[in-house]
């Protein structure tokens, strides 16, 4: 009998707007630009920026030092509410069209729409 992988569940997901809490990045906010569930791993924008020494691949592509964004865990980031402008933990409302939507602990805004 084959282990199936646990699929974790995210409290952040593709283009919300997160502070980091945690870590050598602390204070520093950006975009999440991907999110990897299977290893609750995160690439947040402008975030834990990593050096890449490059070799050319063809004539197009060429050669040298590459600053990219590495992963960060989702753990060390909390979710930025656009209309408090503080860092905090979601929570889940239904509305009144039976949708479950994310909103904010702090002053209840919601996050999708």
């Amino acid at each position: 009998m084959s282990k199936q992988p646990v699929l974790k569940k995210l409290h952040v997901r593709r283009d919300d707007v997160v502070v980091v809490i945690s870590g050598k990045e602390k204070g520093k906010s950006g975009k999440v630009l991907t999110a990897h569930p299977k290893t609750g791993r995160i690439v947040v924008e402008g975030v834990a920026i990593v050096t890449k020494h490059q070799k050319p691949r063809s004539q197009n592509a060429p050669g040298g030092i590459i600053h990219k964004e590495s992963t960060i865990a989702a753990s060390k980031v909390m979710l930025l509410c656009g209309t408090c402008g503080k860092a905090t933990r979601n929570a889940h409302k239904f509305l009144g069209d039976g949708t479950k939507v994310r909103v904010c602990k702090k002053c209840g805004a919601a996050f999708d729409h």
